[in-house]
């Protein structure tokens, strides 16, 4: 499937831009393309020149006053001949503007091309709103739960990613992530009950049966991500998703607030809690969002069911999300016992931001 193929090329000159001059000195390039022009002027705003080819390509020419000048030039790209020919635009556009500005200190700006409505989706936003290329080159599961759409993604460095809703959750080569969501390494979870919320790629349950623990309660609602991870992110899951029992876990495909209120009735308790099922919301007016609601029910409900002794371990967000960060550390405040937390920034690398966790335990009775 082609898809459109959207090139730029920003110029930045040190002097105020002779528009005529660049607007003449580029005009013979797309003539010999055999593209027609047309051309618009402001008195105070510079020019905007329009070049369009028979094949359906065109470019747009954006000089401003102030010595800014930007060419979009946008394909059908279907086939290596229509590459070259944009490639070769641009590198005679780049030539003739260096030849246009040699006594000027600016400088040039040509950014890889956006490729849009193929058959594979490579550009997800990271959490604080940049818009990221991943090298993804094929599409391995692509399924709509009752839930949630569900993406699994291969990346030639990242390997499979998991995507759900358009937010990527975890790549084959996230252990970090994993590892920062169980304590980083510092915890003996040998003999130790543990919760689990959310965490359907199965890689939480994967670590933690390897050290060991007397029992682990997955809690998942999405099946179909059970499936799409136990067939497609083996390296993330290995063999603990092919059943929902095992000798030392249980995976329990259920809603898991009414498991928490079940479970706090009857008084049971967990030496760890892991939440992983969402990020702390990006929203600033928690009164207002829903999922600031959904959040705060699970802490006060994991507190519940947390030993006086335990540990609460969950994601934060982005380290760029400094007020929605601040925001979730009050409610910390808010709970219906007092708690103390701590927090560490780790990498993890397919999400290419630094990501926050937290701790969280119940302080100590006088």
């Amino acid at each position: 499937m082609a898809a459109a193929r959207h090139s730029t090329l920003d110029f930045m000159l040190g002097a105020k831009a002779d528009g005529e001059t660049i607007l003449k000195g580029l005009q013979s390039i797309f003539q010999e393309q055999g593209m027609a022009e047309s051309v618009h002027t402001w008195q105070d705003h510079g020019y905007l020149a329009t070049y369009t080819n028979k094949n359906g390509s065109f470019a747009n020419l954006r000089i401003y006053p102030h010595g800014l000048v930007l060419l979009d030039l946008q394909s059908y790209d279907g086939d290596a001949q229509g590459k070259e020919e944009i490639d070769s635009i641009l590198n005679k556009v780049e030539e003739r503007m260096k030849e246009l500005s040699q006594d000027s200190t600016g400088r040039v700006k040509r950014l890889p091309p956006i490729v849009r409505g193929g058959a594979i989706d490579r550009y997800w936003p990271t959490a604080d709103g940049r818009l990221v290329e991943y090298d993804i080159d094929e599409v391995v599961y692509d399924e709509d739960s009752p839930y949630q759409n569900i993406k699994i993604l291969h990346s030639k460095q990242f390997g499979n990613i998991l995507i759900l809703s358009g937010d990527v959750n975890l790549a084959e080569s996230d252990l970090a992530y994993t590892r920062a969501i169980m304590g980083s390494g510092k915890e003996d979870y040998t003999g130790k009950d543990v919760l689990i919320l959310g965490g359907g790629d199965g890689g939480i349950l994967y670590e933690i049966v390897k050290l060991k623990p007397k029992m682990v309660t997955m809690v998942e609602i999405d099946q179909m991500v059970i499936d799409g991870c136990k067939k497609y992110m083996r390296k993330t899951c290995g063999d603990v998703l092919d059943n929902l029992k095992g000798d030392c876990y249980q995976v329990l495909i259920e809603d898991c607030i009414p498991v928490l209120k079940r479970y706090a009735k009857e008084g049971r308790e967990f030496d760890y809690v892991i939440n992983d099922l969402t990020a702390v919301p990006i929203s600033t007016s928690p009164e207002e969002d829903s999922t600031w609601e959904f959040l705060r029910l699970i802490l006060d409900l994991s507190m519940k069911v947390l030993k006086q002794d335990g540990k609460y371990f969950t994601q934060g967000n982005c380290v760029n999300l400094t007020e929605a960060l601040s925001l979730y550390e009050e409610q910390l405040g808010h709970l219906y016992c007092p708690v103390e937390f701590s927090k560490e920034i780790v990498c993890v690398p397919s999400y290419l931001e630094l990501w926050v966790f937290y701790t969280v335990w119940k302080k100590a009775k006088p």
